[in-house]
């Protein structure tokens, strides 16, 4: 059998994505709690939330959305690594800036843990690329317009995107 670079990279890449989404599924969360969520893009889904990441940068007038959205498409998948927004029903925290749970709940704020657990789930995952020499970078762009386009679903609070290359030279440096 024959298998070119073409190939190797791409089902490297695949591979790769899988793996990443199991680092963010296991890496630890707050209280042993789960709101991790992970999906991969590829080919034309991935395309189409480039697409939806330039014409929001055109129409706002940010053009670090539509560099990001040159990155993903000549990516050769994306990882979004996103995390649900709940609670911990802690009384006595207040990292997210309210006095508990329940006035967190009352002025609708963000639980410190989910983002902390997302945090932590991203860097597992690009930990997975890097060791696998796969370039790659979190994009809080791709986040952004994937949450907006309710790519990971309803229960999705807060995501980052991660695409993936394998090119002579990595696309996510000396970006214009």
């Amino acid at each position: 059998m024959f298998y070119n670079s073409e190939d190797i990279e791409k089902n490297t890449i695949i591979d790769v994505a899988q793996k990443m989404c199991v680092a963010a599924r296991t890496a630890p969360k707050g209280k042993g709690i789960d709101n991790i969520l992970t999906t991969i893009l590829t080919d034309a889904e991935k395309d189409e939330l480039a697409d939806h990441m330039e014409r929001i940068g055109k129409d706002k007038g940010i053009d670090f959305f539509i560099r990001d959205a040159q990155n993903v498409r000549h990516a050769a998948a994306l990882v979004l690594i996103g995390s649900e927004l709940n609670t911990r029903g802690i009384e006595y925290c207040g990292f997210c800036g309210f006095e508990n749970c329940k006035e967190k709940n009352e002025k609708k704020g963000r639980c410190a843990f989910d983002i902390t657990d997302l945090g932590i789930a991203v860097g597992s995952a690009v930990s997975i690329a890097a060791d696998n020499r796969v370039d790659n970078r979190v994009m809080f762009s791709v986040g952004k317009v994937a949450l907006e386009v309710n790519t990971m679903g309803n229960n999705a609070g807060i995501i980052y995107g991660i695409p993936l290359t394998t090119k002579g030279k990595s696309i996510f440096f000396d970006r214009k």
